[in-house]
């Protein structure tokens, strides 16, 4: 390879010569030529636009895509020019994990039937959360990454420019000043005076140029604000239609788990109810509960014969006939006794019922154990 010797020296030298005189500015010891106060305001303006526009790309990146590693491969895809592959959202796998097990438990049982409802929803979220990331990538993200990577580049290396100018301009100052003082001093050519001075006219030129060069790129930061403005509001267009996506999603998906669980779950036992009932829901359950589904209702009814407190639930202790008809039950949902008269339950755990003549048939009498009490009948599965 061919080298310039003459030329490399050169820039040696007047890299060596701009920083003894940087080191000198530093020190106190050399005059720095400083830059007018409008263009200086740009500067810090410009300073304060790309370290905040740096902030907000990152921290959107990491809203919207929260796997690093997965930030680092679409990087690496960014810089060789690939097309990034398409990546499966969690809530399209959590929806086909749910599809595979319902083939396994069954599509025809409740949980069966319920898991492909759910796991249809949850791919239609994990699509819509596609749509909301690509349009977010596309509107927000790459106009930010434009100016950092082309805007604010040109500006760094124009700014280092008019720097070297500077210093090349004070460097002429400071030649002059000693080549003066020195003529009188000496008694030198005037030559050498002149010389210095054209020197110096030329710096001055030189930095006026860049400076009005720096000026007019930094000028061009508004127009940056208006488009990351213009951008700003395309993502929160995009963030709303995806959160009313899933608002609606979820509202349909309720609708049809209720729907399901009162079918699936009907009251057997309604027929003989009394015909002034009023329907009441016990407090709420525990989180044990299926996602989406309401605990089911409960009736309060005014059965002749039987003595209860006003307004309060029936006791264990006021039923005095005997018992008829032990089965076991499968407890579908978690029950909190509200009183000392109702027994507990946990889901999926077995225990014996029984009815007692003249007791509301919405409630049967639980046993587990040494343990009885009252339980509804619709937060059971009677077992043959």
């Amino acid at each position: 390879m061919d080298f310039n010797l003459k030329k490399l020296t050169s820039d040696a030298g007047v890299f060596f010569t701009r920083a003894v005189q940087f080191t000198e500015e530093k020190l106190g010891s050399a005059e720095k030529t400083e830059l007018d106060a409008h263009l200086e305001n740009l500067i810090a303006r410009a300073d304060c636009t790309k370290n905040w526009t740096e902030k907000i790309f990152r921290q959107t990146e990491v809203l919207l895509q929260p796997n690093p590693s997965a930030r680092i491969e679409e990087f690496f895809y960014e810089k060789l020019d690939k097309k990034i592959p398409s990546r499966t959202t969690n809530g399209e796998l959590l929806g086909q994990y749910m599809l595979d097990a319902a083939k396994d438990f069954g599509p025809g049982t409740p949980y069966g039937s319920t898991l492909i409802t759910v796991g249809e929803y949850q791919s239609r979220l994990g699509g819509a959360e596609r749509e909301f990331l690509q349009t977010s990538a596309i509107n927000f993200l790459t106009p930010l990454r434009n100016f950092l990577e082309g805007d604010w580049r040109t500006i760094s290396k124009e700014r280092r420019l008019l720097e070297n100018r500077r210093l090349d301009l004070d460097i002429c100052k400071a030649r002059v000043k000693k080549a003066k003082q020195a003529e009188a001093k000496a008694a030198l050519w005037s030559e050498e005076v002149d010389k210095a001075e054209q020197e110096l006219r030329v710096a001055q030129t030189e930095f006026d140029r860049q400076a009005e060069v720096t000026r007019l790129l930094l000028e061009g930061i508004s127009s940056t604000h208006v488009n990351h403005l213009r951008c700003l509001h395309e993502f929160v267009e995009a963030q709303a239609t995806y959160y009313a996506q899933c608002h609606q999603y979820m509202q349909e998906l309720q609708k049809e788990l209720s729907s399901a669980n009162s079918d699936t779950y009907p009251n057997s036992f309604a027929s003989n109810a009394n015909p002034s009932t009023s329907a009441t829901c016990p407090s709420p359950v525990s989180s044990a509960t299926l996602p989406g589904v309401s605990p089911p209702c409960l009736a309060s009814t005014s059965t002749p014969g039987i003595a209860r407190e006003p307004s309060g639930p029936l006791k264990i202790q006021d039923v005095q006939q005997p018992s008829t008809g032990h089965r076991k039950a499968k407890v579908l949902y978690d029950y909190d006794a509200h009183d000392t008269s109702e027994l507990s339950l946990l889901a999926d755990e077995l225990i014996t019922v029984y009815t007692v003549p003249g007791m509301d048939p919405d409630w049967l009498v639980g046993e587990r154990g040494n343990q009885k009490g009252k339980v509804p009948v619709t937060y059971l599965e009677l077992l043959s």
